[in-house]
């Protein structure tokens, strides 16, 4: 039977690199084997607009499914990965399903706020099709109203991507405080699943300093996969690609993969996930993939 791991990426502060990790983690455990649905639950859209996503494509909203207007599957968007690959001598794509948000969740936390159990909302709308995926990423508003709470309550896992700079230190310990009051008060099974570092330039003195005091006061809670500053991260967004479409051979691809086998090692089996010469392919350390 399959066991579905939904996490939570969570940073209130913005310019972390969230939503990039949330687009690039899906296609990366897509890559990986893994049947994936991410949801975007802020009302910017973010993560929406970087998929490509318009809102021509758009008939239905996770605002609607949390409202229970609709049912989730008649909201799931198709985004297919921009590249082709050949396995066996059969070329095919890969898929991400995409729950898509767009300005009408600004609406969501004033007009949920009186709704009963308003803090199950998420979890009990997706709870149908919960087990048709491996994983269900939630990117998460740079708030901690209650679309984050409902997040959390969801989740069994949160990652928070932190960018290698001193403020990130500071905002660390309000957001734990956050993560464990909703554990304690709406999900006694949620845990952080690790810090992600992002935006690490290594040769930057400051960005070694806050990687080596985030590994002290927080130990193997500090995943080892960090993401590298890598100007064709903030590219990819733009061509509404997520970075193994757009550049499959970049540190940022290499560095997003090595994070989505790290989280995978938390979770299944070895023998449940890709081959890693597989995986390698179609990420792009190989001549047969083609971009598209």
């Amino acid at each position: 039977m399959r066991r579905t791991e939904i996490a939570a990426f969570l940073n209130q502060k913005g310019g972390v690199g969230k939503t990039t990790s949330v687009v690039n983690v899906g296609s990366g455990l897509t890559i990986l084997g893994k049947n994936v649905l991410i949801i975007d639950l802020d009302p910017q859209g973010h993560l929406t607009s970087s998929l490509g996503i318009d809102n021509g494509q758009i008939k239905h909203t996770v605002y609607d499914v949390i409202r229970g207007e609709t049912s989730p599957k008649d909201s799931f968007i198709t985004k297919e990965l921009g590249a082709r690959f050949s396995i066996n001598g059969r070329d095919s794509r890969l898929s991400l399903t995409v729950m898509a948000s767009n300005l009408e969740m600004a609406d969501a936390e004033m007009a949920l706020a009186r709704t009963p159990d308003r803090e199950y909302l998420l979890k009990n709308a997706i709870s149908s099709v919960k087990d048709d995926f491996d994983f269900i990423l939630l990117d998460c508003p740079p708030s901690l109203g209650l679309l984050t709470i409902n997040a959390l309550t969801a989740a069994g896992k949160v990652f928070i991507p932190v960018q290698t700079e001193y403020l990130a230190l500071e905002s660390l310990h309000s957001l734990k405080n956050v993560i464990e009051s909703v554990t304690r008060r709406f999900n006694q099974d949620l845990e952080i699943g690790g810090l992600i570092a992002t935006r690490f330039d290594g040769r930057k003195v400051l960005n070694r300093t806050v990687v080596e005091k985030l590994k002290e006061r927080y130990g193997v809670l500090f995943l080892e996969s960090m993401i590298r500053e890598n100007i064709v991260l903030a590219e990819a967004p733009e061509q509404g690609k997520d970075i193994f479409s757009y550049r499959p051979r970049s540190y940022g691809a290499e560095d997003y993969l090595n994070l989505c086998r790290e989280i995978l090692d938390g979770n299944s089996p070895a023998d449940e996930t890709l081959p890693a010469e597989q995986a390698d392919e179609l990420a792009g350390n190989s001549t047969s993939l083609l971009n598209s």
